[in-house]
């Protein structure tokens, strides 16, 4: 294992009104986070890496949703989803079980119908891949997981808890990280990134495992920018005490 999942991060140009609209989703708090940005602790959350940063940004979303969240419904239609601020894109139809929205700034998600067992909020942390088996083995071996191969070309990393409802890549804090086959290649920076803990004080292994380092830690930063296999951005930050 080189890192353990961090958390998420949104970009914004109004970073307190897309965190306000992703805090009610969540039924989170808002924390103001200084310069402009603000971190969502959902109240049920079972660990930090349920948080999600949002970001400010000069530069308005362009170009399709490349990481997406899938939500789990606490009731029969995303009535609530939509009173909260979001849009409606599309309806369940033969092809999908699943209502895609989009947020205020315009990223999709997608949301389920409830489950037994299961509980309402994020489950799945989803990546658009030209190779997906390729990606989510990158990742695995990144974060201590296994591969699981789906029907459709999906494949998703799955931690080795043994439970096969469990995904459990090194501190994952969702059901399911699945890669999704799209044959079209990542043009313009995600919206949505993931950040990772190191566990050694530089990501020399992460860039000898294939990462490419786009930035290094400056006056203004205290992390790396780095891109896996397919140019998905993320950050990694030095090991913290205790983690």
């Amino acid at each position: 294992m080189i890192a353990r999942f961090k958390d998420v991060c949104l970009d914004a140009t109004d970073a307190r009104q897309l965190g306000g609209f992703w805090s009610r989703v969540l039924d989170g708090d808002l924390v103001d986070v200084g310069d402009g940005g603000v971190r969502i602790v959902p109240r049920a959350a079972r660990s930090d890496a349920e948080s999600i940063w949002v970001d400010p940004v000069p530069e308005p979303r362009t170009g399709r949703t490349r990481v997406h969240l899938d939500l789990r419904l606490a009731g029969a239609d995303p009535a609530a989803l939509l009173a909260a601020g979001a849009r409606l894109v599309r309806e369940p139809d033969a092809e999908g079980d699943r209502w895609v929205l989009a947020d205020p700034d315009g990223n999709l998600f997608c949301a389920f119908p409830p489950r037994d067992g299961a509980r309402p909020g994020p489950f799945a942390l989803v990546v658009d891949a030209a190779d997906p088996a390729a990606q989510a083995a990158w990742w695995a071996g990144v974060t201590g997981g296994t591969v699981e191969a789906g029907d459709t070309g999906t494949a998703s990393v799955q931690g080795a808890i043994g439970a096969a409802s469990v995904v459990d890549a090194a501190g994952f804090p969702w059901r399911r990280w699945v890669f999704e086959p799209l044959p079209e290649r990542k043009t313009v920076k995600n919206r949505l990134h993931w950040d990772v803990d190191l566990t050694d004080p530089a990501p020399t292994a992460l860039v000898g495992a294939g990462a490419t380092l786009l930035r290094e830690p400056d006056d203004a930063i205290s992390w790396w920018i780095l891109a896996d296999p397919e140019g998905n951005e993320f950050c990694a930050f030095a090991p913290r005490p205790g983690h």
